[in-house]
């Protein structure tokens, strides 16, 4: 996600109505047909107004069947709604998909245009989670991440209160078409508000996992009244509880967890066991147990946790990562040491956070280099600080400070935009996102740490991480997870261009530009990858075979829109969806350098076919066929194939 969010946005699904097997899918019974294996056919970038305005696919999925047939199926867009459409029921009113509730679960209203109040609508609905069949239903959590531009059209990012939807989704079973059926709002009361949702993802036991990222910076709030921060935390406060004195940065930047019950009512708990930061994303590992983060923004921090018990994230210990470097090639590598920073409960961090504690309270801090201060720098605060621990403050350094705990016990704080995470469980591998490799990850002497001296790569670089069992922290301690990442090495590098082309992308167009969202296949074998790319003026979201390593561009999204919300879904009731959402289309068309087309007549009819800075959309790509056919024995394969 961009630090800078600006525009419209549109969101969509890829619906893959594929078997739910594995591409090596082995010799089937008399008079069955089965899924040998799949290949995507990729799309080229869009060339005309038309095409750039759009979001749309024109690849394919090519399935090659136990018969010897080999069958294409072209992906086809449709849209369910738009953030602006009236369909959130909320206490016996229609209101805006997108419009933010207050701690009453009123709709809040914008007053930027004396005398014409109106209530705010998101135009950045992020995250999409479909969960699985509860009580024979589908249901949709569906994040709402921020607020561009008020009614006045000044900029209304991070002091407007966000929110999430739950959507119940009827499911048409012959052709994998998805409905919703019922909109509400999301109540996050009970845990202060929700601040600036990003990804998110579908845990192992049903429940959806969100996101706080960019989490305020405490020191800041709390010494510099006239601070970005302050400004931020107080406004959120005003409009969400009608009282800025509420206002508490320690109130944000966690994990919340939704879970949805029989009759579609969510209820929301907040994790702060799993430690501050800026959370882009929390993906849990099968164990039910371990988790791995993306910690966006620069000078950041890699992260894992280890729950107590599975299913279960009220209790866990926290580790940070230490990067010890051991190539540059495509992109780079290194070993990863992890270092405890401290085990607690969501009950001890709220107690500490209830009970008022400051930044303060934490850390004494030196401007000047001071024996018995530790000098770090890290994301919030941006520049070298020097810190020292003060007594008994240890828990509510690790929880609430995690980040610049972590860097004061070794680990590396050099990190740079890293966001999407996701697992490949059969070869035990975690895909990381690092958007824009350059800052804290090139060579750096006069930072306090220098662990990271990689090439800068703007337009990124996708990480695997291996996955093992039997590791130990930085002290020697059992690290009880056979999930621990232990090597981490390049696996997809953008290319960055020495000048714009004709289109203004200044990272080649036919290789991934600032990966973002990430997820994968089990079943396809596929990592899909999501941009969120200022150096392509159209974003795209490709699929990686890992087998082959061949990367297909499936989709493409409108004029400097970013792809965010991917998620695949192997199974909801015989068919599988590729969900992905975007944001901000035509976010800063007018600093491209674009000669071939018309660029004023491009951000035209950016505006007039989907608004620019003012609503977005949801939808889908279908028209594949349905796992529950490919599995049937006595159907027709002709049938199959012409099915839609």
């Amino acid at each position: 996600m961009r630090l800078s969010k600006r525009g419209a946005t549109v969101a969509l699904v890829l619906a893959l109505s594929i078997p739910a097997v594995t591409p090596a899918a082995t010799m089937a019974s008399k008079g069955h047909v089965t899924m040998d294996s799949v290949k995507f056919n990729g799309m080229s970038a869009p060339k005309t107004i038309e095409q750039m305005v759009q979001t749309y696919s024109n690849s394919s999925l090519e399935v090659k069947y136990s018969n010897g047939e080999l069958k294409k199926f072209p992906l086809s867009y449709k849209r369910l709604f738009k953030t602006e459409d009236k369909i959130a029921m909320n206490k016996g009113q229609l209101i805006p998909a997108g419009t933010p509730i207050d701690v009453n679960g009123d709709p809040i209203v914008d007053n930027s245009i004396p005398g014409k109040p109106t209530y705010y609508v998101s135009d950045a609905p992020d995250s999409n989670s479909l969960l699985k069949p509860i009580g024979g239903k589908l249901y949709m959590v569906t994040h709402y991440e921020y607020q561009t531009i008020d009614a006045a059209g000044k900029s209304a990012y991070g002091i407007v209160p966000a929110s999430m939807s739950i959507s119940t989704v009827a499911q048409e079973k012959k052709t994998c078409d998805l409905t919703p059926k019922e909109v509400k709002k999301i109540d996050f009361s009970s845990v202060n508000g929700l601040w600036i949702p990003c990804n998110g993802s579908l845990s192992p036991w049903n429940t959806h996992l969100g996101s706080e990222e960019y989490e305020p910076d405490a020191r800041s709030f709390e010494t510099n009244p006239t601070s970005s921060t302050r400004t931020q935390v107080e406004s959120f406060a005003q409009l969400y509880f009608g009282d800025k004195t509420k206002a508490n940065p320690y109130f944000y930047g966690f994990i919340p967890e939704i879970k949805v019950d029989s009759k579609g009512s969510a209820s929301v708990s907040k994790h702060y066991s799993v430690g501050r930061f800026s959370h882009e994303v929390m993906k849990m590992m099968p164990d039910n147990r371990t988790a791995f983060f993306g910690d966006d923004g620069s000078y950041t921090t890699m992260f894992m946790y280890v729950a107590d018990k599975e299913k279960d994230l009220s209790a866990g210990t926290l580790y940070a990562a230490k990067f010890q470097q051991t190539g540059t090639e495509n992109g780079g590598s290194g070993n990863l040491e992890w270092i405890n920073i401290g085990h607690a409960s969501d009950s001890e961090i709220k107690a500490i956070i209830d009970n008022g504690v400051k930044f303060s309270d934490i850390f004494e801090t030196s401007d000047v280099p001071k024996e018995g201060f530790k000098a770090i720098k890290q994301y919030t605060y941006g520049k070298t600080e020097y810190l020292k621990l003060k007594p008994g403050m240890k828990k509510a350094a690790a929880f609430l400070e995690s980040r610049r705990y972590a860097a004061m016990l070794g680990a590396t704080s050099e990190f740079n935009k890293m966001e999407g995470v996701t697992l490949n469980e059969k070869d035990r591998k975690v895909y990381v996102a690092i958007s824009d490799q350059s800052n804290g990850m090139l060579a750096n002497p006069a930072d306090p740490t220098d662990d990271i001296k990689l090439p800068k790569i703007k337009s990124g670089v996708t990480y695997q991480l291996d996955l093992t069992g039997g590791q130990k922290d930085s002290t020697g301690k059992e690290i009880h997870s056979k999930y621990v990442a232990a090597k981490m090495s390049g696996l997809v590098a953008g290319e960055d261009l020495p000048s714009a082309d004709a289109y203004g992308n200044t990272a080649n167009p036919d290789k991934v530009a600032n990966t973002d969202n990430l997820s994968y296949s089990e079943a396809l074998r596929t990592l899909f990858i999501g941009e969120d790319s200022g150096m392509h003026t159209n974003n795209f979201v490709w699929a990686y075979n890992v087998d082959t390593k061949e990367l297909s561009r499936i989709l493409s999204i409108p004029a400097g829109a970013e792809a965010t919300g991917l998620a695949a879904i192997d199974n909801r009731n015989g068919f599988s969806y590729i969900m992905s959402n975007f944001q901000h289309p035509g976010d800063e068309l007018d600093t491209k350098q674009i000669t071939a087309v018309d660029k004023n007549e491009l951000v035209k009819a950016m505006e007039n076919g989907i608004g620019i800075d003012r609503t977005g959309g949801v939808g889908y790509i279908s028209g594949l066929p349905s796992l529950e056919d490919l599995q049937n024995e006595h159907r027709d394969i002709n049938s199959i194939y012409h099915k839609k």
